[in-house]
């Protein structure tokens, strides 16, 4: 007499469990022998698995009293230990009651194992998180966890659809696993009227026809806002057509990128200032850049202030950019400092023009990381005297070669190198940016002076609480050979030292450093509180010591014009406000 559960042909569910089928329950005949005493219980049919190993799982004892529940639970025991594809349960009756006999027939030995449907993993990094042998009896349980293993390090990865689909052992003992990734069908872009479909999808890091990645879609929806062309960005999954495959719907809504401007400024440098600017960042929705500024009045007054500025962020599929500018501007200029005044007094104000052009071409290496090199090619020209104890156009004997150590034509090459990972360009919370700059200008470039210039600048981004962020940023420069005051470093003003005048320290040495603590008051505003640091020095020594230091308060406001900047400083020589457009850094 006998009863039989019997387990089928390995297969792996879409709960990445393992299932086999039950067979037949214990012949109608074997009822008669419950209630009877077992005598003893044994095992059977195991060639490599220790006998000792099934007998641990078994729970019907000699002495107890034989039931179907008892057998039954014993039986997928034993199944659970994963190396049997079929289980039997025999009795026989003697006089003294019953002897049972579990037979047990062990899954094939394993011989190989094929992966199959994995593009983003390898084979070698899917292998390495199996765990059963070569040349042993398979082991199911064990093969289940090692699935699980699998999806779980694939989730890791960002492929939050990814799961092994189907497992598959041959009688000559070759497993193979079938993974299915989880495919991106499509992408479709909803609520984009002025932008172009393909300048939002060439931003994203996810493709059709690929293994869909949860970590690149964030990242792409990062990019898809940093363009700025929009107020809101946000994805959602659908379902594809095919099985385990997704749409990407990506929604958009656009914001004013077009800026035409009639309307005047105010700096310390120019006074008051007529201008008129055409421009959009985002120009006929192709993603391109264009702007045409012109400058009218102020103290120095032309007529003929302009510059124009073309981007265009995509030449090729490789992400190849182009930027050139030209421009001829006068404005006024103040010469802080020197020989026999203090750093906080003006040796000179005159008007100065710079004319030229620059071109920069760009290309990724990687997600966070941008290599650039720009040609320039300026002319700087004093235009006349306005103020101050030194005339440079009529300059005292100390001052002789003032004009021609420091006006003139600069051509030069500058390679930079930028690493950014902020996951808000205009108003980050997280995330770090990091550039380094070398340009070079030579006499054999054609121009009229000769100079190294190195510069690195580094920002860093926490976010601290639910909506506070603490923002820091150092920035030091060096450079040597001739150089011209306009290619010199700058410190002092809303840019690097607040609470000291604009560019009010100059050299071919500088450190710079601020740290922010950022809040919000209410919607478009937000309050910071900062404390900055640095100084510029000009020939051979420096001091940090004579670092300058200063601390203040802050709002930034989001208009419709951009957003705005007020800044109150408090440094040693007193309390300066100041008033700028422009994100903050």
């Amino acid at each position: 007499m006998k009863a039989r559960r019997h387990f089928g042909h390995l297969l792996l569910s879409a709960v990445i469990a393992l299932v086999f089928v039950l067979g037949s329950a214990a012949p109608s005949h074997a009822a008669d022998l419950t209630g009877k005493k077992v005598t003893a219980v044994s095992v059977s049919g195991n060639l490599s698995v220790p006998e000792s190993d099934i007998m641990a799982v078994v729970k019907l004892k000699p002495g107890d009293t034989l039931s179907a529940d008892k057998v039954q639970q014993d039986l997928r025991a034993i199944y659970e230990l994963g190396s049997f594809f079929d289980v039997v349960s025999n009795f026989t009756e003697v006089p003294e009651g019953v002897k049972v006999v579990y037979t047990v027939m062990e899954n094939p030995a394993l011989k190989d194992i094929v992966i199959k449907g994995n593009t983003k993993v390898s084979a070698d990094k899917i292998k390495s998180m199996l765990t059963v042998s070569s040349g042993k009896v398979l082991n199911t349980k064990v093969l289940g966890d090692n699935a699980r293993k699998i999806e779980s390090y694939y989730h890791d990865q960002g492929y939050v659809l990814a799961r092994v689909s189907d497992v598959a052992m041959t009688p000559g003992g070759v497993l193979t696993i079938t993974i299915n990734e989880g495919m991106l069908e499509g992408i479709t872009v909803k609520g984009n009227e002025k932008t172009k479909t393909y300048v939002i999808t060439r931003e994203m890091k996810v493709k059709p026809g690929e293994a869909f990645n949860a970590k690149d879609a964030r990242r792409s929806m990062q990019k898809v806002y940093n363009l700025g062309y929009f107020e809101d960005v946000n994805m959602k999954l659908n379902p594809g057509k095919e099985p385990n495959s997704v749409i990407l719907e990506t929604n958009v809504i656009e914001q004013k990128t077009g800026v035409f401007t009639i309307g005047g400024g105010y700096s310390q440098g120019d006074g008051l200032v007529g201008i008129i600017e055409l421009g959009d960042n985002n120009f006929r929705g192709t993603g391109d850049k264009a702007k045409i500024h012109w400058e009218f009045g102020g103290k120095a007054d032309t007529g003929n202030n302009y510059e124009f500025s073309y981007t265009r962020p995509w030449l090729d599929s490789k992400q190849t950019s182009l930027s050139v500018s030209f421009y001829n501007m006068t404005n006024e200029y103040s010469d802080y400092g020197g020989t026999g005044f203090n750093y906080n007094q003006i040796r000179s104000t005159y008007d100065r023009n710079r004319r030229g052009w620059d071109l920069t071409l760009g290309r990724p290496q990687g997600e966070y990381v941008f290599n650039y090199i720009t040609l320039k090619n300026r002319r700087d020209t004093h235009v006349k005297y306005v103020s101050g104890a030194i005339d440079y156009s009529n300059p005292p004997a100390d001052y002789t070669n003032y004009l021609q150590d420091n006006f003139g034509l600069t051509r030069s090459v500058t390679l930079a190198r930028v690493f950014d990972s902020r996951d808000n360009v205009f108003n980050p919370t997280e995330g770090s940016r990091f550039s380094l700059s070398a340009e070079f200008a030579g006499k054999g470039l054609g121009g009229d002076f000769s100079f190294n210039k190195y510069t690195i600048e580094d920002r860093n981004y926490f976010k601290v609480g639910h909506s506070q962020v603490i923002a820091v940023r150092l920035t030091a420069g060096y450079a040597d050979g001739h150089m011209p005051d306009s290619g010199k470093f700058y410190v002092g003003g809303s840019e690097t030292l607040r609470g000291y005048n604009d560019e009010q320290f100059k050299g071919d040495k500088m450190l710079a450093a601020t740290a922010e603590y950022r809040f919000p008051i209410v919607k478009k505003v937000e309050g910071v509180v900062f404390g900055d640091v640095g100084n510029a020095w000009d020939g051979e020594g420096y001091k940090l010591t004579d670092l300058k230091t200063s601390i203040g308060v802050g709002v930034r406001l989001t208009t419709p014009l951009g957003p705005v900047r007020l800044d109150y400083a408090r440094s040693k020589d007193g309390g300066k406000a100041h008033f700028s457009f422009g994100g903050q850094f």
